[in-house]
């Protein structure tokens, strides 16, 4: 099945290249774009916290279909792309919460984007705790080591 998405604006940010690591102290806008009216957007300054879907637009169309060694370190286990967070993926689609810090008409001031300058966002949804996991997250040992500088 094909689907189609239209981008609801863009990233703006110093940041150019994806890399891995360090996108803690990123702070960034999302610029709404001009067909879409300024009332969207009305109340999002309630919330603390935003979801971002975005699409990773300079990712790798050819992403691996086998399993892999995550950032190709061999003391990691092999696994499937569903089991990691890459950005080659099949649909190239990303998803990140973030802090709002700020609102200014069509533009959200966020912190902690993992998103570089011109990524396309698809949509933005409020962070509501009921929403959120209800109880524990189990995750491979692997998991902590990576994200150790990614945030």
């Amino acid at each position: 099945m094909k689907i189609s998405l239209n981008s609801i604006g863009k990233v703006k940010s110093t940041r150019k290249k994806p890399l891995d690591d360090n996108w803690h102290n990123e702070t960034c806008s999302i610029v709404i774009a001009d067909n879409y009216p300024t009332e969207m957007l009305t109340g999002i300054d309630s919330f603390s916290h935003l979801e971002i879907i975005y699409h990773f637009h300079l990712a790798d169309d050819a992403f691996k279909t086998i399993a892999r060694h995550p950032r190709d370190n061999k003391e990691w286990p092999a696994v499937g792309i569903f089991a990691q967070r890459t950005k080659n993926r099949p649909n190239k689609l990303g998803v990140t919460k973030v802090e709002l810090i700020s609102v200014d008409g069509k533009t959200l001031h966020v912190k902690g984007l993992d998103a570089i300058d011109g990524t396309p966002v698809l949509d933005i949804k409020p962070v509501i705790n009921a929403f959120e996991i209800q109880g524990n997250i189990k995750e491979p040992k692997w998991c902590a080591e990576l994200m150790k500088n990614y945030w």
